[in-house]
């Protein structure tokens, strides 16, 4: 099964890069997947990025014949926004079915993990005729394939700290302003990121992908800040001092 993954993995991000000098137009229709009962799952139990997993649970049934879905699409036939979009999609639906396979009684992502194997390296994701992990998603394929720092502010980790989980999926027709919004609302949230006079506290994940956003944080920062956030970066840009903040790695879930 390994050397079956390692094989489907190289063979997807040549197919992905090929699809990148190609410059498959996003205009361009193709085939698209019904992720309709996913949006509905979605909102009904997704209010503002916090989870009601209670209620997830209630319906997993409807979770997974939405997994039984992806299992069965065959990706190649899709541009390059439906891959991305599905992809992105698959991460998140396979991380509430991982959150609900120990469900009640997880108060983190990382309690399902082990000493040996953190719970993103776990074989769960049935995507393409293989058996994949959310690492190889997030970072073989959307990271590695797509190379937009968005996806960062896509993808959910289940956690207090994590950019939110939209609460409806995202679909390649209007990724990019699916995407835009994600990122200005992660930026512009005091509760992720605050600027205090010269320094600008962030969240981890642009110290853990920093080459993702080309080593550049303040920059990607005056891509997407608005009001009294964007002024104060543009007239003290040059004297920015970066710190990043601890990360919350407990649910992100609605409490009764």
């Amino acid at each position: 099964m390994k050397t079956q993954s390692t094989i489907f993995l190289v063979l997807l991000s040549i197919t992905l890069m090929l699809g990148l000098i190609v410059q498959v137009p996003n205009s361009w229709s193709g085939n698209v997947v019904d992720h309709g009962l996913y949006g509905e799952l979605l909102g009904k139990y997704v209010k503002n990025g916090v989870v009601d997993y209670r209620g997830l649970k209630n319906e997993e049934k409807n979770l997974d014949r939405y997994l039984k879905v992806l299992e069965k699409t065959d990706t190649k036939k899709f541009s390059r926004n439906e891959q991305f979009a599905f992809y992105v999609n698959a991460y998140n639906a396979w991380t509430i079915k991982l959150i609900l396979s120990g469900y009640p009684g997880v108060e983190s992502i990382k309690d399902l993990g082990s000493l040996l194997k953190s719970p993103w390296k776990k074989k769960i994701c049935r995507i393409d005729g293989d058996i994949i992990t959310l690492d190889n998603i997030e970072h073989d394929i959307l990271r590695s394939g797509f190379k937009d720092p968005r996806v960062h502010f896509a993808v959910n980790c289940a956690s207090k700290s994590c950019p939110p989980l939209r609460s409806e999926p995202y679909q390649g027709d209007i990724l990019d302003k699916q995407l835009d919004e994600m990122a200005s609302a992660f930026i512009n949230d005091p509760s992720q990121n605050r600027l205090e006079g010269r320094t600008l506290y962030v969240s981890k994940i642009f110290e853990w992908f920093t080459e993702d956003f080309k080593n550049n944080v303040v920059g990607f920062f005056l891509k997407y800040a608005k009001g009294g956030l964007k002024k104060q970066l543009e007239a003290n840009e040059k004297k920015i001092n970066v710190k990043y903040l601890d990360y919350d790695w407990s649910l992100n879930e609605r409490r009764a």
